[in-house]
C-alpha cells in the first residue's frame, strides 16, 4: 500500500486542473447586438426576448453545466405572453464562448453575472429583474448573491432555481470524492463522456436527442472542468443559508442528475422572513424541468410567482423531504 501512495504523491506533483488563463483586458462592461462584453473583454453571445407591450419584469437566466442559452428558448417565449422579458447568455466555457470546455477563472462566473445585472438595471429602470438558474446557473447565482447581499437586494427582486447544482463533496459518497481527486491530478485534461451510466435528464426525448445533434452542447467534458463544477457546487451549498432576497427552488421527483438529499439539506439551510424561499416540488419532473414535458406547468408557475400572482404550497416540502422519501 506505501508504493500506492507514493505513485499517487508523484502523479499529484505532476498534473495540475487547468483553467482558461486570466486576461490582461480592461474595458467597460457593455451590450453589443448579440454579445455582452464584460471588464475583462470576453465575449458572452446572449438570447433576447422581448415582449410586445410594456415588460412587468425581466430575467436573467443562466444554463446549467455542458449546456448553452438554447436551454432557455422556451421558457423566454412562455415568459414573453406574460410581459417578461428574458435573456439567456452562455456562460463562459460554454456555448459559443471562446475557450469553451475550459473552466473559468476562479469567481469569474460571478462576477459575469453581477457585470450583466449592473448594466441591465440601469437601462430598465423601475422593472424588477429576477435570475433564473437551471443546475450549475443556480450555484452560480448562489455563490454570486452570498459575496455581495446589499448590492443584489438592490438589483434584483428575486431568484428562481430550478434543480441547483448544490451536490457538494459533504453530500458525496467517498467514492466519488476520492476518484475525482485522483483523476484531476493524474489526466486532467481526460474527457469521458458519461455514456454508459444511464442517466435520464428528462422525459422529453425529442429534446435529448436535439441536444445529441447539437455541436454546441459539450458531449465530453474535461476532468479538470468536472473538478471545477464539484468546487462551486461545494461553495454553492455552503452559501444556500446567506440568501439575500425571495428565492423559487424548483425540483422534479424523478431527478437523476442531482440527488434529493443535498437538495433538502440547501433547503433545510435557506432563511425565512427576508429573503423567504419557496420550493415547489413536480412528481414527474426530472433534471431538466425546462425540457421537460411538463415544462410548460414549470414555466406558469415561475412566471405567476415572479408576478406575484401564485403562493406556493408547503406540504410540497415535507413530500419532498421527509425522512422516509429522502431514502
Amino acid at each position: 500500500m506505501w508504493i500506492v501512495g507514493i505513485l499517487v504523491l508523484l502523479m499529484s506533483a505532476c498534473s495540475q486542473p487547468r483553467t482558461q488563463p486570466p486576461s490582461q483586458v480592461h474595458v467597460e462592461p457593455h451590450l453589443e447586438r448579440s454579445s455582452y462584453v464584460t471588464s475583462d473583454g470576453y465575449r458572452l453571445p446572449f438570447r433576447h426576448y422581448v415582449p410586445p407591450h410594456r415588460a412587468k419584469a425581466m430575467v436573467v437566466a443562466l444554463h446549467g453545466f455542458n449546456d448553452y442559452s438554447i436551454a432557455f428558448d422556451g421558457m423566454c417565449k412562455a415568459f414573453v405572453t406574460h410581459r417578461i422579458e428574458c435573456i439567456a447568455y452562455d456562460q463562459r466555457g460554454f456555448g459559443e464562448t471562446r475557450l469553451r470546455g475550459l473552466w473559468p477563472p476562479e469567481g469569474r462566473l460571478q462576477i459575469d453575472l453581477k457585470e450583466w445585472v449592473g448594466v441591465l438595471s440601469d437601462s430598465r429602470p423601475g422593472v424588477p429583474i429576477f435570475l433564473v438558474g437551471e443546475s450549475m446557473g443556480g450555484a452560480v447565482i448562489l455563490t454570486a448573491l452570498s459575496r455581495d447581499a446589499s448590492y443584489w437586494q438592490e438589483h434584483i427582486a428575486g431568484v428562481i432555481l430550478m434543480a441547483p447544482a448544490v451536490w457538494a463533496r459533504e453530500t458525496q459518497p467517498w467514492y466519488l470524492r476520492w476518484s475525482l481527486w485522483l483523476a484531476v491530478r493524474t489526466f486532467p485534461d481526460w474527457k469521458p463522456t458519461g455514456q454508459g451510466l444511464g442517466v435520464v435528464a428528462s422525459d422529453n426525448i425529442e429534446a435529448l436527442r436535439a441536444m445529441r445533434r447539437d455541436p454546441l452542447v459539450i458531449k465530453a467534458t474535461r476532468i479538470d472542468t468536472v473538478f471545477g463544477l464539484t468546487n462551486l457546487m461545494d461553495e454553492a451549498l455552503a452559501s444556500s443559508d446567506r440568501l439575500p432576497v425571495d428565492g423559487l427552488v424548483l425540483y422534479g421527483a424523478k431527478d437523476e442528475v442531482i440527488p434529493k438529499s443535498p437538495i433538502c439539506k440547501m433547503l433545510g439551510r435557506m432563511p425565512t422572513g427576508a429573503g423567504q424561499t419557496d420550493f415547489i416540488y413536480y412528481p414527474n419532473g426530472y433534471h431538466m424541468l425546462t425540457r421537460d414535458l411538463q415544462a410548460e406547468s414549470v414555466f406558469r408557475d415561475s412566471a405567476e410567482w415572479m408576478l406575484k400572482t401564485r403562493t406556493t404550497d408547503e406540504s410540497h416540502l415535507n413530500q419532498a423531504c421527509s425522512s422516509n422519501e429522502q431514502g
